[in-house]
């Protein structure tokens, strides 16, 4: 006699999730600063950019350096722009996103202090 056969189908196991990260206040702000600076180098190459459209002036003799401080000046107001409020927009949503998985296991008192 041949034994029973059981045919059930086989399930998959579920998944564990990954116990959660644990980061401390000083990484998060850490994270926070880099998201910003990120954003300042972003805004940067995009004035960077913009002023590239504009037609150069060939008339004067005393542009001596003025591409230098055109540079720095560019690079001061992508600086300001990005610490100003909350810039563009883009820090927010990088540090949303690479802290998400953080705030799912986070309580909700804690949560508040994130932002």
């Amino acid at each position: 006699m041949a034994p029973d056969i059981n045919l059930q189908t086989s399930q998959p196991k579920p998944v564990e999730k990954p116990a959660s990260v644990r980061m401390s206040e000083v990484e998060l702000q850490k994270l926070k600063k880099a998201c910003a600076d990120f954003e300042s180098i972003f805004t940067y190459q995009m004035i960077k950019t913009m002023r590239q459209t504009v037609p150069k002036n060939q008339m004067g003799f005393g542009n001596f350096g003025k591409d230098t401080y055109t540079m720095m000046m560019d690079q001061k107001l992508a600086e300001t722009i990005a610490t100003k409020g909350d810039g563009m927009g883009l820090q927010k949503v990088l540090y949303d996103q690479l802290t998400q998985k953080y705030k799912q296991n986070m309580p909700k008192e804690g949560i508040n202090k994130l932002k």
